[in-house]
């Protein structure tokens, strides 16, 4: 089968950072992709920096928006994925930017019957703020050396994401304790799975959200593949004014009833928008 990716973008009203992630993608040295902009309910700032980048950049731009309505990401999630034209779907969010091979490496390491499971590397917020344009496209934001002299102070092995090459990154995949799940800043599979899932739970909020969805996904059978060395995505630093405690036990108890009745699809997805 030939894959047609669609990068599926989440944002809500951080149009600074969303800037710096399009940069990102300019930078992609595989160019054949769409972008679809999932919306939670950002103000016209936003939409303003999406048109320029619609109107000026080489980017191939889908914008989806939702009314803001409290934390609703899944929601927003599944209108972009039902909006996206590829057959294979690459999540990320707008606070996240890409090395520039990350397209290149979900879709050559995508395959029948897998999903695949990156990861983020953590940047404070000021290095965050004071990344520009060309730090980007040069490269430099994914260079350990660069990050220590703008004063990046964590232990050389945290580093190792952005050294390890294929070998070496294989190794580091096999060899890390981190489980192989569905993460909202770096995932990736087939649109023919995800709708089979029928998407993501509409009824969950903020924490965990997106692994209930992979965890689906492993209950029908697709397997996971760990990519956090190979896939590389910096993540921007901000707040957290969404954390809600009732709302993560809400989600946990969804979670465990997915594991507990091995659930392979859920009620609250793409179905509800089907009218």
């Amino acid at each position: 089968m030939t894959l047609h990716p669609s990068i599926i973008l989440s944002t809500y009203n951080s149009p600074d950072w969303l800037r710096k992630s399009l940069w990102g993608y300019e930078s992609q040295l595989m160019k054949d992709f769409e972008i679809v902009i999932a919306d939670d309910g950002s103000r016209e700032q936003t939409t303003e920096l999406i048109r320029q980048f619609q109107q000026q950049s080489g980017l191939n731009i889908k914008h989806v928006w939702q009314t803001d309505d409290g934390f609703r990401k899944t929601r927003i999630l599944n209108k972009a994925v039902l909006a996206a034209s590829g057959n294979y779907l690459i999540f990320s969010d707008g606070d996240c930017v890409p090395r520039n091979d990350f397209v290149a490496v979900h879709a050559g390491m995508a395959r029948a019957g897998h999903f695949l499971s990156g990861g983020y590397f953590k940047l404070p917020m000021s290095i965050s703020q004071a990344i520009s344009k060309e730090d980007i496209m040069q490269g430099r934001v994914f260079n350990r050396r660069w990050l220590r002299k703008q004063g990046l102070n964590v232990p050389f092995f945290k580093m190792w994401k952005f050294t390890a090459r294929k070998k070496s990154a294989d190794i580091l995949n096999r060899l890390t304790p981190t489980i192989a799940s569905w993460n909202g800043h770096n995932a990736s599979g087939w649109v023919s799975d995800i709708m089979a899932a029928n998407g993501f739970d509409e009824r969950m909020r903020y924490g965990g959200e997106d692994r209930e969805l992979g965890e689906r996904l492993v209950n029908a059978g697709v397997e996971p593949v760990q990519i956090r060395y190979n896939a590389i995505c910096v993540h921007l630093d901000h707040p957290r004014g969404y954390v809600d405690a009732e709302a993560r036990a809400l989600n946990d108890e969804i979670r465990a009833a997915t594991a507990s009745q091995q659930l392979t699809r859920t009620e609250h997805g793409f179905n509800l928008h089907s009218s």
